[in-house]
């Protein structure tokens, strides 16, 4: 069966531009209609179905500024690009910041045309996808509180799955911000053990004089202030899952102590001569590479060992970019009700300013951005002067490979942009893979 050509609404004055676009766009397999004035357009988009909005600035009566407001006040998700010549252009990057997902500069670089094309359309498929999936989350999501549908994701989920059943310690390991949390609850919730409790251990934020106490609980008199008896986190984690975060950060004393909690299963209360047997599932997790460390001695190799039995990688964000806009959506209706108001809308432009993002932080870092872009728009709609994002290009300068076999704007082999922000494209390539699936 052949898919439907996407449709493609051209507005330009001159007739020569006009079969330009549908010789062009045409031999790209695209359905072109060409009208020569924003009045005809706003007909045609009342009545007919378009998949993308290409509009001179310059035109008869409705010029491309405010055809571009009106289209948006019929179809907020519709893609818009606006073609400028030289002199005018500042007024389309100014117009980016209002929505309109990118430019062209006349005279026409026919690569280019194509390039943008491309990017808008496979950007308004994901638009469309992301409603598609967010409708279905809540029936179909195995694990709902974990969102994504990315082949790295799915692939972790499968094992987390699989290991959920046994009783093996498992090592998560994966940057700050990735969801490390998020994998251990699941893999609590998803056991034998899920009706008892999930206690969690942040070593990174608790001092070493008193994890132990923390961990294992004292007794009475054991220390100045020890009035009672307390137990320690190990034993409220009795029958159910202890997860210990950031467990790369324990000093090698206490790593000692944690050694004989995996060997024996017991422990001693601060100040007691009695040992106590606990029944405990361990999951641990770090942002560090504990192999690395072990070969720098900072970290026990027989510690390595008992932790890493299921080691599990949890992929970085940038590695599922083909999930931001799900997240993006997620963020945006939790954030939006926090603060009493409906869900903020994101036009395509400003979530193609997500996708491109480095993301050093991960979806925490993400999170962030969205709360901040709630909180900073006071319309009904995310604008782009809303976003803190860091630059583009720091992304592969700071991860070396990242770009790898999916970087084609390298090969695009297209003029650059006399004036304006650079605004590659690589996530379209991902998209296109997640559209396909």
């Amino acid at each position: 069966m052949t898919a439907t050509p996407e449709r493609i609404l051209v507005i330009d004055d001159e007739e020569y531009m006009l079969a330009l676009f549908d010789t062009i766009l045409g031999k790209e397999g695209y359905t072109v209609v060409g009208v020569a004035s924003g009045e005809e357009a706003l007909q045609r988009l009342k009545t007919d179905e378009f998949d993308l909005v290409i509009s001179d600035l310059v035109l008869p009566g409705i010029d491309g500024l405010a055809m571009f407001e009106q289209v948006k006040a019929l179809q907020a998700q519709l893609p818009y690009i606006l073609m400028t010549g030289y002199a005018t252009v500042e007024s389309a990057v100014a117009a980016m910041k209002e929505g309109v997902n990118d430019y062209l500069t006349k005279p026409i670089e026919l690569e280019e045309l194509k390039v943008v094309v491309q990017k808008a359309l496979e950007l308004h498929r994901l638009t469309r996808e992301v409603e598609h999936w967010r409708a279905q989350a809540s029936h179909n999501q195995v694990f709902p509180n974990i969102i994504g549908r990315s082949k790295p994701l799915q692939a972790l989920l499968k094992q987390v799955r699989l290991v959920a059943q046994s009783e093996s310690t498992v090592l998560l390991q994966g940057e700050s911000g990735t969801g490390k949390e998020l994998i251990a609850r699941a893999i609590h919730t998803y056991s034998p053990r899920k009706e008892r409790p999930f206690v969690t251990l942040d070593c990174g934020t608790v001092s070493e004089s008193l994890l132990e106490s923390e961990l294992f609980g004292y007794v009475k008199g054991a220390f100045t202030g020890a009035t009672s008896n307390k137990k320690g986190l190990c034993e409220e984690a009795n029958r159910g899952t202890l997860f210990f975060d950031e467990i790369g950060d324990v000093t090698p004393a206490f790593q000692a102590k944690l050694l004989r909690l995996l060997q024996t299963g017991e422990i001693r209360p601060v100040g007691s001569t009695k040992p106590m047997s606990v029944d405990v599932r361990i999951v641990a997790a770090t942002n560090k590479e504990l192999r690395h460390e072990v070969q720098e001695q900072r970290f026990r190799e027989d510690l390595y060992y008992r932790l890493a039995v299921v080691p599990l990688a949890v992929p970085p964000l940038r590695e599922r970019r083909e999930d931001i806009p799900l997240l993006v959506s997620h963020f945006l209706t939790q954030y939006s009700q926090r603060s009493g108001q409906p869900a903020k809308l994101i036009s395509p432009a400003v979530l193609q300013q997500l996708m491109d993002a480095p993301w050093p932080g991960n979806i925490r870092e993400l999170e962030h951005t969205i709360e901040r872009a709630v909180v900073l728009s006071p319309g009904t709609e995310i604008s782009s002067d809303s976003l803190t994002l860091e630059p583009i290009l720091s992304a592969a300068q700071a991860t070396p490979g990242l770009e790898s076999s999916e970087t084609s704007c390298a090969q695009r082999s297209i003029k650059p942009r006399a004036i304006g922000p650079e605004r590659p494209s690589c996530w379209a390539s991902v998209a296109q893979r997640f559209m396909r699936k």
